[in-house]
């Protein structure tokens, strides 16, 4: 039960609050086993799907063992395999890496794939094992 805060504390709107992206359900040094599921938050602005331009909207894309750098930040987001595109608004993805060290990181972009300068930490995840069986040594 919350009773720390009145209703309209908790109810109120977010306005001007800072925006941000993180990821719900990984933490930083988490073992895996792949294929596994991920879901991305947002704070502060809205999912739309790739295409549908409305202020203060996007969608996620997500950086597989990619670091992030400046460049990226002023140029659209290139398709690959380590850039995962959220095109269609999709806020949760199952994820299929093979065992191993990993790293993720969402990156939040507008309606033509650019960058609005809103990104997750990155996070470590290790993949112990594959479909249900150990990793081999």
């Amino acid at each position: 039960m919350c009773s720390s805060n009145s209703a309209a504390e908790r109810t109120r709107p977010y306005v001007n609050e800072a925006k941000a992206v993180y990821f719900v359900n990984l933490r930083d040094g988490d073992k895996v086993t792949s294929p596994f599921r991920i879901a991305f938050g947002l704070v502060g602005m809205g999912i739309a799907p790739a295409g549908v331009r409305m202020e203060n909207t996007g969608h996620h894309h997500l950086l597989i063992n990619q670091k992030l750098t400046n460049e990226m930040l002023i140029k659209p987001i290139p398709f690959s395999e380590k850039y995962r595109h959220f095109a269609r608004g999709e806020t949760e993805a199952t994820l299929d890496l093979p065992p191993g060290k990993h790293t993720l990181r969402l990156l939040f972009a507008d309606a033509d794939h650019k960058p609005y300068y809103i990104s997750s930490k990155e996070v470590t995840v290790e993949v112990v094992a594959r479909n249900g069986l150990s990793k081999k040594p």
